[in-house]
């Protein structure tokens, strides 16, 4: 490697360095995300509600889990008495439906058993609304802020805004017979529900359509969490069955370099390492042999060639040439091998050739006269062919 080519990758190390110096000493940007996992710090995470939850059930039990609820309560059901070990709320928080098949049956089953359910999502499972009888739709507001508030007259008459994070789905259908109204949402385009319980065997399913009044942003300000409290409120009293998000399991991410890039030694690591790769590669470049090509030898046609000029012969019928062609070779072959003058092929060849292969004499006896019949003929026929081949083959092997 010449002086100028290493002059030049000295400076290309030390811009590379330089851009990571200044990568690391410069904020972190805002994530907005709305991840909803309990050990996430950014605005939209539930870090801070995790801590808070002592708090708002001082007196229950909270059970949080990161599986489904279907593995959840696998094994907290009784099938002897057809009933669950354990009482209590199902609480979840999600973006969006995360609720597969069998955990939703679960919920339900749950819930039928004289539990109740807390889901705070921007959208629901199909087959819950066709179970609870509602439906949801969204709607768009140009301002992107609303003003939510609770139904309740317990509670202060007080709208909370709502300007990042908030989802415009609301329930336009409800059973108005068995559904209580608990929640609403108002921007330009009106007042909408967005809070309900409805009733469903002998527990109760509330629904809450703005999963960021959960998060770390809003329960940070001022008068926020007093909304969040008194969401929360309308539970009954029992253990709270916790469905948290990358709960037990930090690392879970989308991408598989994002647990790596957060911590600051695996991140450096991770750069020394591709560093150290783009030099081997520069270093190593000019010291690998170039790669000899490989050369296919040369394929032995002769065989190809032999059945293809039999193959002619055949087509033509010229039955009494293939025949000389298979003397020709079948004495020729005795002369290589065995040593013997195929001149006269008279009863003194007909014996050392016996001698010499063991074969039987009488089989010996009849190649020969097969042979000096085609000599004495200007014609073959094709079972002439097939005699003669039988005849030379049986005397072939071994």
């Amino acid at each position: 490697m010449n002086r100028t080519l290493k002059i030049y990758l000295a400076l290309l190390i030390l811009i590379i360095i330089g851009i990571f110096a200044l990568d690391a000493n410069r904020p972190k940007p805002i994530v907005w995300t709305p991840t909803y996992a309990v050990k996430d710090k950014i605005p939209f995470g539930l870090y801070v509600l995790d801590h808070e939850m002592k708090h708002l059930f001082p007196d229950d039990k909270i059970e949080r889990f990161g599986n489904t609820f279907y593995e959840y309560f696998l094994d907290k059901y009784d099938y002897e008495d057809s009933t669950y070990t354990v009482k209590g709320n199902i609480f979840m928080v999600s973006e969006y439906d995360q609720i597969d098949k069998s955990s939703l049956d679960e919920v339900i089953w749950f819930v039928e058993h004289g539990n109740s359910a807390f889901l705070s999502m921007k959208d629901f499972p199909e087959a819950l609304k066709d179970s609870l009888n509602f439906e949801t739709e969204n709607f768009f507001d140009s301002e992107n802020e609303l003003k939510l508030s609770l139904a309740n007259k317990a509670f202060p008459k007080r709208k909370y805004a709502f300007d990042k994070g908030v989802g415009f789905t609301y329930f336009n259908e409800i059973d108005t017979l068995r559904s209580t109204v608990l929640g609403y949402q108002e921007g330009k385009s009106g007042k909408k529900v967005n809070f309900i319980k409805i009733p469903y065997k002998r527990g109760n399913f509330y629904l809450h359509t703005q999963p960021a009044a959960f998060s770390n942003y809003y329960l940070l300000k001022k008068e926020h969490p007093n909304y969040c409290a008194n969401l929360l409120s309308y539970l009954p009293k029992g253990t709270i069955f916790w469905q948290a998000k990358s709960f037990g399991n930090e690392t879970v991410s989308s991408s598989p370099m994002r647990y790596i890039l957060s911590q600051p030694a695996l991140k450096w690591a991770w750069y020394l390492f591709l560093i150290g790769t783009v030099v081997f590669m520069i270093f190593n470049a000019k010291r690998n042999q170039r790669i000899i090509p490989e050369k296919i030898p040369l394929a032995n046609t002769t065989v190809d060639f032999t059945k293809t000029i039999g193959n002619l012969y055949l087509q033509e019928g010229d039955h009494h040439t293939i025949i000389g062609k298979k003397i020709i070779y079948f004495l020729e072959k005795i002369r290589t091998e065995y040593l013997l003058d195929t001149f006269d092929l008279d009863e003194t060849f007909v014996n050392r050739l016996h001698q010499k292969t063991g074969k039987d004499k009488a089989d010996i006896e009849h190649v020969i006269r097969l042979i000096k019949k085609h000599r004495n003929h200007l014609e073959s026929t094709e079972n002439d062919v097939i005699e003669m081949s039988k005849a030379i083959e049986k005397l072939a092997k071994k």
